[in-house]
């Protein structure tokens, strides 16, 4: 989440420059931006294989599932180059305004991710190990994949040996837009962290059935993420072209059409959650899917929501004011959505429904408050426009 986070700042730039008509220099920023990342990659990699087990201890991990976890999550953060290459190529396609690319390496990585499973997971019977094995192998084919398409691509950039240097006025700018946007996301997946502490606390079947649920919704929010990403990029380039007005009227067109399918979503989540959850869950294990479902309905409410506030998210960050971003997530996060959770457990009878509750009661005060800060931005464009005029 924290690369993802940081190349935003890759995606804006080069939309940026892209817009501005200044494709050399969007060149010389993918350089830059890959040296930076191959740093940050072995810095990570390093520092994660080594607290995977104190991370797993954090997070209260079931005794019965730790050894699997400290697996698992060992496996993983050795492939974290791959996942640190495969982000910053996928910001770069964004930039451009090209997210066919990104989704056609996906796709072939999750068929090739399915077909890891099979043989691993219920072929040789490896476990957790087989499956965090198969994910990484998927992402290390998805990044060989885009990086061979890109060689037989025709780019609106040029990239050549001597940019692939660190040039500081590039990283700086990088940073700038990108590690806001990191560091919201790392705070705010904190904050669920420390829902799945609370709910782990709760026992076996809570853990996982939030498990589960948590599964799904990370296949629900695909919709409103992908508006995020690809509003970002549209917006940059607009800022880039000096057209906000077209970038306003993208955020206008980005909510509805992503409410449209936020309400669909809304509907399967808080009325047929049960059904969703057997996706993951044996049928017979009824009361993990019981404690999916609840859990589930209290997100559908999200679904809703999401829709706007990721396409606000995605507006604001293709501006640059990923400041506020973050600002607005950390309020959500730390504000609202830990604190909501934390009462919800003291209550007597305190379900996984009321627990649930404290993500989109989070959303609706980010909704609130980026809605201001819009109103805001417009008030300062209007008068500066009527300056303008006047001189």
């Amino acid at each position: 989440v924290v690369i993802v986070g940081l190349s935003m700042g890759i995606t804006v730039l080069i939309g940026q420059k892209i817009g501005e008509g200044r494709e050399k220099e969007a060149g010389q920023v993918i350089g830059s931006g890959i040296c930076m990342f191959l740093l940050i990659s072995i810095a990570l990699t390093a520092a994660m294989l080594l607290s995977a087990e104190p991370l797993a201890h954090l997070m209260q991990a079931p005794e019965a599932a730790l050894s699997q976890t400290v697996d698992y999550l060992r496996i993983c953060f050795a492939g974290t180059a791959f996942i640190v290459a495969y982000n910053v190529l996928g910001s770069v396609f964004r930039g451009i305004g090209d997210s066919k690319m990104p989704l056609i390496t996906v796709a072939i990585a999750c068929v090739f991710n399915i077909i890891g499973d099979l043989i691993f997971v219920a072929g040789f019977h490896m476990g957790t190990q087989g499956a965090a094995l198969a994910t990484v192998m998927a992402q290390a084919f998805s990044v060989l994949l885009s990086i061979f398409i890109i060689r037989r691509q025709m780019l609106p950039f040029s990239l050549r040996k001597k940019d692939l240097r660190p040039e500081k006025k590039h990283i700086q700018k990088i940073l700038s837009l990108g590690a806001p946007v990191a560091f919201q996301d790392l705070l705010v997946n904190i904050s669920f962290l420390v829902i799945m502490a609370i709910v782990n606390s709760m026992g076996v079947i809570a853990s996982a059935g939030v498990g589960v649920a948590e599964k799904l919704c990370v296949f629900i929010m695909l919709v409103p993420s992908a508006y995020m990403q690809s509003m970002a990029a549209f917006v940059a380039q607009n800022v880039g072209a000096k057209r906000l007005d077209r970038a306003g009227k993208a955020l206008l067109y980005g909510i509805l059409s992503s409410l449209v399918v936020g309400l669909f979503m809304a509907y399967l989540s808080f009325f047929h959650g049960s059904a969703l959850s057997t996706l993951f869950v044996k049928e017979n294990d009824t009361a993990v899917i019981m404690a999916a479902s609840d859990y589930l309905r209290a997100y559908s409410i999200d679904c809703i929501l999401t829709s706007f506030l990721f396409c606000f998210i995605g507006y604001f960050n293709g501006r640059g004011k990923t400041l506020f971003v973050m600002i607005q997530g950390i309020v959500g996060a730390f504000g609202v959505r830990i604190p909501v959770s934390y009462l919800m457990t003291l209550t007597d009878g305190a379900s996984l429904f009321h627990i649930g509750l404290a993500t989109p009661a989070s959303s609706v005060v980010q909704i609130l408050l980026c809605v201001g800060y819009f109103l805001l931005l417009k008030r300062r464009q209007k008068k500066f426009l009527l300056e303008n005029s006047a001189e």
